[in-house]
């Protein structure tokens, strides 16, 4: 389970496993992205930041998380 998200060109699936942000996220929430410095996606309501690398591969960057 997840979503897509369409960047720059390319699509990259966020699974909830890997983005546990976006799993209780209303859809209003994570329709709510800007990308910033051409490779800075920011969701403002959920308080989330992730750079576009991160999405090519995200086991190379590990991701912080606290409930």
């Amino acid at each position: 389970h997840g979503f897509w998200i369409f960047v720059k060109g390319k699509e990259y699936f966020l699974s909830y496993e890997d983005y546990p942000w976006f799993k209780d996220a209303k859809i209003g929430d994570i329709i709510n992205v800007e990308l910033l410095h051409k490779s800075h996606l920011h969701w403002p309501t959920l308080d989330v930041d992730i750079d576009v690398t991160t999405l090519e591969d995200p086991s190379q960057t590990p991701l912080v998380y606290q409930c």
